[in-house]
């Protein structure tokens, strides 16, 4: 009877922690999706295992792609298999962001996001643009700050459907307007925005002159465009094995079809037509760290990794999301590195300005 009892009590206690991470852990509000809920995106759910493997093959070697084309597809397919994980294990803004003494990572977040909108100058009654715009998170700031209404694009169809959700469920959807689209060919009319900023999204185009040139077309004459961009920093040094393998793996794992260096990103801009304000890596002393975070999250990681294998195993989410988040951790070791070794930024952010028309 004893151990009837003992194995009993066992049972709830285990049943009552899984339970806590499927259905509790990770709050819409906090995380945007719970455990339970993890899925492969518009992906269904027998075919994630092998959409996996496509997209790990396709960038197995991103600086050697021979079928540049072929990028965006993948890059949809990336998202279809992280969204819900992203959402899950780090909340609805899709990005770093330095690290700030007694403040927490949410309000550390925020402060980057509207950093980009103050740059912009704009208020209400202005109409932005969200240049890869995930499911909303810096959108929803932006708005909120600035009054602005706020157009994103994603290639995601899935993550259009999370981002109107959050959207409306904050109240904001009135400011907020989503579009499914591609950011190389964007469905908007040229002159139609007073602003615009991207925040670790232009990373993913195979060409940045292709992806800007689109931002000034739609930018009116004297609007401000600003963006946080993926590059390698001054340190990286091509001939260090330790620092290729570091930017390999940054780029395998994030759908990145080669990494830019940052003396790259104002003269691409300036090819455009785009006057350059400013350029800086905000990265740099006196901000913290921006991995801190990730390195805080070794403990959790394991926590999340039995999960999501308990709920494969389980049918509740498809097998292959256990090789996806097997790879996101992973890759998340290699961020951490690029940002130890001073070889990586997430967000040298450049400030950019359409020019007027002559005779404007």
């Amino acid at each position: 009877m004893e151990n009837l009892t003992l194995f009993m009590t066992a049972a709830v206690i285990a049943g009552g922690g899984l339970y806590w991470f499927m259905c509790i852990l990770g709050s819409a509000e906090q995380k945007g999706k719970r455990a339970a809920d993890l899925s492969g995106g518009s992906i269904s759910a027998e075919k994630v295992g092998d959409k996996y493997k496509q997209y790990w093959s396709f960038f197995l070697r991103p600086k050697e792609i021979d079928k540049p084309s072929q990028v965006p597809a993948f890059v949809d397919t990336f998202y279809n298999l992280v969204t819900d994980i992203y959402e899950w294990g780090w909340g609805q803004s899709f990005h770093f962001s330095p690290s700030i003494p007694g403040k927490s990572h949410a309000a550390a977040t925020r402060l980057h996001e509207e950093f980009a909108v103050d740059l912009l100058r704009v208020g209400p009654g202005d109409k932005i643009l969200d240049v890869g715009c995930g499911v909303g998170g810096p959108m929803r700031a932006i708005a909120a700050r600035s009054g602005s209404n706020v157009v994103g694009i994603t290639i995601n169809e899935y993550q259009v459907g999370r981002a109107r959700t959050h959207n409306k469920k904050a109240g904001l959807d009135s400011l907020c307007e989503v579009v499914c689209g591609d950011f190389l060919q964007m469905p908007f009319d040229g002159e139609s925005f007073d602003g615009a900023y991207s925040i670790e999204a232009t990373c993913h185009a195979p060409k940045l002159e292709d992806v800007y040139g689109e931002v000034y077309r739609v930018l009116k004459p004297g609007a401000m465009y600003v963006s946080y961009e993926w590059v390698t920093t001054g340190e990286y040094r091509s001939d260090d094995p330790e620092h290729v393998e570091i930017v390999q793996g940054i780029e395998r794992g994030d759908a990145l079809p080669g990494l830019r260096c940052f003396d790259e990103v104002a003269e691409i801009a300036r090819k455009v037509g785009f006057e350059v304000m400013e350029e800086k890596d905000l990265a740099r002393p006196p901000s913290g760290p921006w991995w801190a975070r990730l390195k805080m999250g070794r403990i959790a990681y394991w926590r999340n990794h039995v999960v999501v294998s308990v709920l494969a195993k389980l049918g509740v989410a498809p097998e292959g999301v256990v090789e996806v988040h097997d790879m996101l951790y992973k890759t998340a070791g290699h961020l951490t590195r690029g940002g130890e070794t001073g070889i990586f930024t997430p967000m040298y952010m450049i400030l950019c300005r359409k020019p007027v028309k002559a005779d404007d």
